[in-house]
């Protein structure tokens, strides 16, 4: 692909913040690294996916709610961990995590445990607990 064939297809999905890089050949033969503001099939795919993660982020703050889970739960989601992702993170073990997920361990989350977690959601102590 020659770099002025490099896809501009630009949908604003990354909020201008990011683009792709490519490689193309540039009027000499050479590749070079060219950026794309994105492809039309890869948008759509890039859209269909980050609909699904705000569905599931907003079924995760409906538990929150009701009390069925933590808010660790909707932390860990939106910053697109699992519970062994989460549990490296902290250097504890998966069924530690599984617990702290359901809402009276958290409330009994001592203010060491509440850090870790903040440290790796990268939000402040009051940001968990206080979680709307």
């Amino acid at each position: 692909m020659k770099k002025n064939d490099v896809p501009q297809d630009d949908e604003n999905l990354l909020e201008g913040k990011f683009g792709k890089v490519n490689y193309a050949l540039d009027d000499q033969g050479n590749y070079i690294q060219v950026t794309s503001k994105g492809w039309e099939p890869e948008n759509i795919a890039l859209k269909q996916a980050w609909q699904e993660i705000n569905s599931e982020l907003e079924d995760i703050h409906n538990k929150i709610k009701t009390g069925a889970l933590s808010p660790i739960a909707y932390f860990m989601n939106k910053n697109m961990m699992d519970i062994n992702i989460l549990a490296s993170a902290l250097n504890k073990w998966q069924w530690q995590v599984k617990r702290h997920l359901k809402p009276d361990h958290f409330k009994s989350l001592d203010q060491a445990m509440l850090a870790k977690y903040a440290k790796v959601f990268n939000i402040t102590i009051d940001e968990l607990k206080n979680f709307k």
